[in-house]
């Protein structure tokens, strides 16, 4: 069983072919745009770019909660049709009393369903039933699930608390070691273990899970992933491992989980590239949690989605994923040199996916359009405000959007009017003044401002021809003496084979 296709919102997807705009693409996303179709819209601007609907495809149906939630507080849809999708979405988790409350939420009402005929389409109803005969016909089907959760909770709890009574002996974990097959060998002579009570504790953190209690769930697969020789049941629980902890907010330990992840997929042997690439979009998406939560975030992020295999991943089947790369680029000053490579992937992708931010670089460093610039960079700031990941960013992206434009503007430009300059930052002319004062001084631009003429006057080095040859060929003979070096060294090689080949011959 793996965590993702066991618990996400909308099962395994069956595809054939990986190529963009193909049925990869097009199949989850039109069973995604099905799922978020009905919501009716409140909210035009913040629809139109919202990616909820291409993005719930690759989430657990865990990690699809607080994306609605963010919804619900930005009153994008309409508050009725969202609480329907909340119900709808955890209607199939253990979360009992949640979803409970849900129901008496949509239906305005105090009352829960009574369901005997859909109680007696479940087969787990009527086992609880004929064990329990205090359980009558006419009991909500809420009542009853909750019954049954519980129940199986405590077996699973009780049969897990005797592995963790043995695995906790600090005996034991004395005499444990780094070989997992060695530990298994040991556990099983002397406290009679095997794979199925090993197994029990990958039971009872996926059902831990189900039911919300995402701190147990992650200690549980913890335990598990420290015995367990099942590679594939240790992936599963890596996924489960890394939604448990991004829902807990332990940042530093789901970027731990993240990494290890990654080294997984990369690292492994699977049956089809199709398979890996879709191992590799989920990470994508699931790591947006990670990236813009970490205080390292950042950095990591652009390192990672420029690295060539996931950057394949985003141009094929997730381009939409090139907003918050790009997002991370803008807000990071310390990666500011990936500027160049990020403008030839916008370019490359602009046919198959666009958004105001994307379109604010496009316009900046590819059609030099600081009047469209500045348009994009208004819409910029109601998308940012409508993104569940971006929305923490959005100071930031102002402030270093701003500091591109006046940079690139600067360059361009010898005698630059403030006013001017503030329009095309979206500042009026006292604030414009104050920044672009703010500007010099912390960059150390070489410029000077003239207050009667209210202009800013870039004073831009002349650098000789002669100074450019002497830069551009003060390499040019160390260079030479490595290509040299080189040269005599292979030479020797060549030379000393030859010797012993004629020896050889010789003898």
């Amino acid at each position: 069983p793996n965590w993702t296709l066991g618990t996400s919102l909308l099962g395994p997807v069956k595809v054939s072919h990986p190529a963009k705009s193909s049925l990869f693409t097009i199949c989850l996303r039109s069973i995604a745009e099905a799922y978020i179709s009905p919501l009716r819209i409140q909210n035009k601007m913040a629809s139109k770019y919202d990616l909820t609907p291409r993005m719930v495809s690759f989430l657990d149906r865990h990690l699809v909660f607080p994306l609605l939630e963010f919804l619900t507080l930005k009153e994008v849809y309409a508050f009725e049709d969202l609480i329907k999708a909340k119900y709808d979405l955890l209607s199939k988790t253990n979360m009992v009393d949640f979803v409970t409350q849900l129901y008496q939420q949509i239906h305005d009402t105090e009352d829960i369903p009574q369901g005997p005929s859909s109680i007696s389409k479940s087969v787990d109803c009527l086992l609880a039933k004929i064990l329990n005969p205090a359980v009558s016909s006419n009991l909500s089907e809420f009542a009853v699930k909750r019954e049954n959760v519980l129940a199986q909770l405590e077996v699973l709890q009780e049969q897990a608390q005797k592995v963790m009574d043995v695995i906790e002996n600090p005996e034991v974990i004395a005499a444990l070691r780094q070989d997992k097959l060695q530990n298994l060998q040991f556990l099983k002579e002397s406290y009679n273990f095997d794979n199925e009570m090993i197994q029990t504790l990958y039971q009872y953190g996926q059902f831990q899970y189900n039911c919300g209690n995402y701190g147990g769930a992650a200690d549980m697969l913890y335990h598990f992933r420290v015995l367990s020789t099942d590679h594939e049941l240790n992936l599963s629980a890596l996924w489960g491992k890394l939604a448990s902890e991004i829902l807990t907010g332990n940042w530093d330990a789901a970027l731990e989980e993240m990494q290890k992840l990654r080294e997984a997929i990369d690292q492994k042997n699977f049956t089809s590239p199709l398979h890996q690439l879709q191992q590799r979009t989920w990470l994508i998406h699931w790591s947006l949690f990670v990236f813009f939560n970490h205080p390292k975030g950042r950095d990591g992020i652009v390192d990672m989605f420029f690295s060539a295999a996931y950057l394949n991943t985003i141009q094929t089947s997730c381009p939409w994923i090139l907003r918050y790369l790009t997002t991370a680029v803008v807000t990071n000053k310390r990666r500011k040199s990936y500027m160049k490579e990020l403008v030839k992937v916008l370019q490359q992708e602009s046919y198959e996916y666009r958004d105001p931010i994307t379109e604010f670089v496009e316009a900046l460093y590819v059609a030099f359009d600081f009047e469209g610039a500045q348009r994009k960079l208004k819409e910029c700031q109601e998308v940012l405000g409508n993104d569940f990941f971006l929305v923490a960013a959005q100071e930031d992206f102002m402030e270093n959007a701003r500091q591109f434009i006046s940079e690139t503007y600067c360059r361009i430009h010898q005698k630059i009017d403030i006013r001017e300059l503030s329009q095309t930052l979206n500042l009026n002319q006292e604030e414009g003044e104050k920044w672009i004062v703010n500007l010099i001084r912390d960059t150390r631009v070489d410029a000077k401002i003239d207050f009667e003429e209210n202009t800013v006057i870039m004073n831009t080095p002349i650098t000789s021809i002669y100074q450019n040859v002497i830069e551009r060929t003060k390499g040019l003979s160390f260079r030479s003496q490595v290509l040299a070096s080189t040269i005599e060294k292979r030479e020797a090689a060549a030379a000393n084979n030859a010797v012993q080949t004629e020896a050889v011959v010789a003898e």
